[in-house]
């Protein structure tokens, strides 16, 4: 993740598997309000500032015990959310959105919302310089980027190429998890149904930033 990005371009935050999978699915059950932490202890410090909001995130992938949620899409997709406000703090994804002072704009995405993302910034922010940044390293956010690519350039990129590159993110990341105690394993198999639903959510997730940390709002598409 290149953090020198210029000043006034529109910065496109990737996380897959899955902060940006699970904000997405927590906008769609009613979350108003996503605050996009750097860490778990800036996460747990507004949280004491805002008792009222859920904490929802992970330390190396596992929900930390004091948490309300893990870092999962299919919690959220069960969730109690109409109306609540939420703070996001993860490994990848929450952290990476932080790292852009001065963009023309900061947004959020991941499969469910990719072309939402697209047609927002085509409608805001046409001709403006683009940056697409991936969170991690691994396949399901490249693929993301080069779909959300094509769109913002006029192609037509097929979705069955991108759930391809997602499922082999997954299993790069089983393949690291299986090298774990058996403790600190991270089961993704409730979660990759929802990372690979291209497009279910018509909004992109648009965000200002606040001192420390990014407030994502749902903005529909």
């Amino acid at each position: 993740m290149d953090a020198k990005v210029p000043a006034g371009t529109v910065v496109i935050v990737i996380d897959v598997i899955r902060a940006f999978t699970t904000a997405a699915v927590a906008f769609d059950r009613g979350a108003t309000e996503i605050v996009c932490a750097p860490s778990v202890e800036v996460g747990r410090e507004l949280r004491r500032l805002h008792p009222d909001r859920l904490l929802v995130g992970e330390t190396s992938g596992l929900k930390p015990a004091d948490f309300d949620f893990g870092n999962s899409p299919f919690e959220m997709s069960a969730a109690q959310l109409e109306g609540r406000r939420l703070i996001q703090a993860t490994s990848n994804g929450t952290r990476g959105l932080v790292r852009y002072p001065d963009p023309a704009a900061l947004l959020a995405v991941s499969a469910l919302n990719v072309g939402a993302t697209a047609r927002w910034i085509s409608r805001n922010h046409a001709g403006t310089p683009c940056t697409l940044v991936c969170t991690g390293q691994t396949a399901e956010d490249w693929a993301c980027a080069r779909y959300l690519s094509d769109l913002l350039h006029g192609s037509e990129p097929r979705r069955v190429d991108l759930v391809a590159g997602i499922m082999d993110g997954a299993a790069e990341h089983a393949r690291a998890y299986a090298r774990q105690p058996a403790p600190e394993r991270v089961d993704l198999s409730r979660d990759l149904h929802f990372c690979c639903d291209v497009d279910r959510s018509e909004f992109a997730m648009v965000g200002e930033i606040r001192q420390g940390h990014v407030a994502l709002a749902r903005v529909p598409c």
